[in-house]
């Protein structure tokens, strides 16, 4: 078992609480019209994206999903950039041109977010189908949610990386919630980790909540991976306390279930756990430093100039090849 030291803890706590600032921030921007369409907020689910790809190295690969502010943080993406992409801004990571869902940065390891449900799975099992034919030590890890692991191409993808036993590991994010149909209508198992058994990979339950939890989990998982012993799946449970997107109107939720969820917070259970270690001034010093970091960064995204698009004319090279 891998023993977090204190500084790895204080940096994914940072990280935890920089994603939670940009996206209430995201949610008072998106109130007052000035972000570019909805936003998919995952509030309560930060200790997921942020601990397992602290078990990556900078050279492996994410697939992401639509929700997938904290992969992009925990894997070393800029805040400002992601924030200005996400604002449309031309200082954005994807040049104010790929919105919030469709982020991506190949030399930090990410391959574009995706708006399809289910698509990074096999986006996934491709690039560590490619690590293996090169035979690097590279590892892939794909975030999805429970909606999309009802998908037959979910199925079609860990077949295939446990048939092959291909260097990738399947995080599910399962927050309880498919757009707004709870997951016992969807599956008839609750946990959906016991699918694994089919494809020949070990199926991991671990607190979602629990950013030391998730990061254990996944540093076994990468670490099997890179030896050539194939795939794992990791079931993080979780609960998605927002709506699906800042477009939903809710009301389909339990409000003794939301309740019962935001008193196992990510950023609290983690407080209470670098509590005995650094002690509270030091937790409220980098919960201030996160603020003032996020409020200039805010400032510095708002007077961002807005990217330059060249439009076609009826002279322009690719109309009179038309």
């Amino acid at each position: 078992m891998t023993v977090l030291s204190v500084d790895e803890r204080v940096v994914m706590h940072k990280r935890m609480l920089l994603v939670r600032l940009l996206e209430e921030e995201l949610g008072t921007l998106h109130k007052a019209g000035k972000t570019r369409g909805p936003i998919h907020r995952c509030d309560g689910q930060e200790a997921v994206g942020i601990g397992a790809t602290a078990a990556l190295l900078p050279s492996d690969f994410i697939t992401t999903t639509h929700r997938g502010h904290a992969h992009y943080i925990g894997k070393g993406l800029d805040i400002y950039g992601v924030f200005a992409e996400i604002m449309g801004k031309a200082d954005g990571c994807c040049g104010g041109r790929a919105g919030h869902m469709l982020i991506g940065d190949l030399e930090a390891g990410v391959i574009g977010g995706n708006a399809i449900v289910g698509a990074s799975i096999p986006a996934a099992s491709g690039i560590a189908l490619s690590a293996q034919i090169k035979k690097t030590s590279d590892v892939s890890m794909c975030f999805f949610g429970d909606g999309a692991a009802q998908t037959g191409i979910c199925h079609e993808s860990m077949n295939i990386a446990g048939l092959w036993k291909l260097p990738v590991v399947f995080v599910l994010e399962h927050n309880q919630y498919g757009l707004t149909v709870h997951q016992s209508v969807q599956s008839p198992v609750a946990d959906l980790s016991l699918r694994a058994r089919g494809y020949a990979m070990p199926g991991v339950i671990v607190d979602g909540n629990d950013v030391a939890a998730v990061y254990q989990a996944a540093v076994e998982a990468v670490a099997r991976a890179r030896k050539g012993d194939g795939p794992t799946m990791i079931e993080a449970k979780t609960y998605r306390v927002e709506g699906f997107s800042t477009s939903d109107m809710g009301g389909y939720q339990d409000a003794e279930e939301i309740a019962r969820w935001k008193k196992r917070d990510p950023l609290q259970i983690s407080y209470d756990a670098l509590l005995p270690l650094i002690g509270a001034p030091a937790l409220q010093a980098m919960a201030d430093d996160a603020a003032r970091e996020m409020a200039s960064v805010t400032q510095k995204v708002l007077a961002a100039p807005l990217p330059e698009f060249e439009l076609f004319t009826p002279s322009s090279p690719y109309v009179e090849v038309l």
